[in-house]
């Protein structure tokens, strides 16, 4: 439907074009304007509607409609997407552990076999105490 809509969009803006600038322009009619000739006609100076301005505005019309028809459907997604809707994307994963295997051919670092000693506190020497 879209692609007819847009073919016909298209017609109608050239025919628009065409309409336009077939009609001679107001300029061409100075003359009855001031009462010369065209003052004695039924619609007065102005003349009545030609078919050439009814043609016009029908196609302005129509280019307006096929405007609005196609904003509308260009609004509303047709095509589909990989993603479905209403997900949620998901969770930044926690960093990883160090890897706790060494490549081939490193040497590994020695293991102390003595537990590490921790200087122990008399509770006279964490704080001062004052009197």
């Amino acid at each position: 439907m879209t692609i007819l809509l847009t073919i016909l969009h298209i017609l109608v803006c050239i025919a628009l074009i065409a309409i336009v600038l077939l009609q001679s322009g107001k300029g061409a009619e100075m003359g009855a304007s001031f009462g010369a000739g065209g003052s004695q006609s039924v619609f007065g100076a102005g003349g009545g509607t030609t078919f050439l301005s009814k043609l016009t505005t029908g196609a302005a019309i129509i280019f307006m409609l096929t405007s609005l028809t196609l904003a509308y459907l260009s609004g509303q997604s047709e095509t589909s997407s990989i993603m479905p809707k209403g997900t949620v994307a998901p969770a930044p994963r926690k960093a990883a552990a160090p890897s706790t295997t060494q490549p081939a051919g490193t040497p590994q670092a020695p293991v102390q076999s003595t537990p590490a000693q921790q200087p122990s506190q008399r509770p006279s020497e964490s704080a001062p105490q004052t009197k």
